[in-house]
């Protein structure tokens, strides 16, 4: 099976709801950086699993909604933590449904919100 990524990194903001977080439940930034990647076991006619350029492009439309903006603000968050796992299971639903791919079988979102703490959320296609 072949994958490739696309890393872009981005300052936003949250709050952490629902429990006892300490200054986490304060607002805060984060430097936020996402990878992407798709798995397929197809390449195209060109020989490519998918043209990163339109990838990119997805992505930076995707973040751009995001950056520098509180989460918590934000309608797909209602009701819910902006925890990096919901983060990456909402930013991988809405690539999937800009991306219309059909040799890709897996798309894989990890969310890092600093040099340690990361969330990866996979779908199949």
């Amino acid at each position: 099976m072949y994958a490739i990524s696309v890393k872009h990194d981005f300052k936003a903001y949250h709050y952490l709801i629902g429990g006892d977080y300490g200054a986490e439940n304060t607002k805060h930034a984060h430097h936020y950086t996402v990878e992407i990647e798709l798995h397929g076991s197809q390449l195209n006619h060109q020989g490519y699993l998918v043209d990163i350029v339109k990838v990119e492009r997805i992505i930076h439309s995707l973040i751009n909604r995001y950056k520098q903006r509180t989460l918590n603000e934000l309608q797909e968050f209602t009701g819910l933590n902006p925890s990096i796992e919901n983060f990456s299971r909402i930013l991988c639903r809405q690539f999937i449904s800009e991306l219309h791919a059909k040799n890709i079988e897996l798309v894989t979102v990890r969310i890092c919100e600093n040099e340690i703490a990361c969330a990866t959320y996979k779908q199949e296609m």
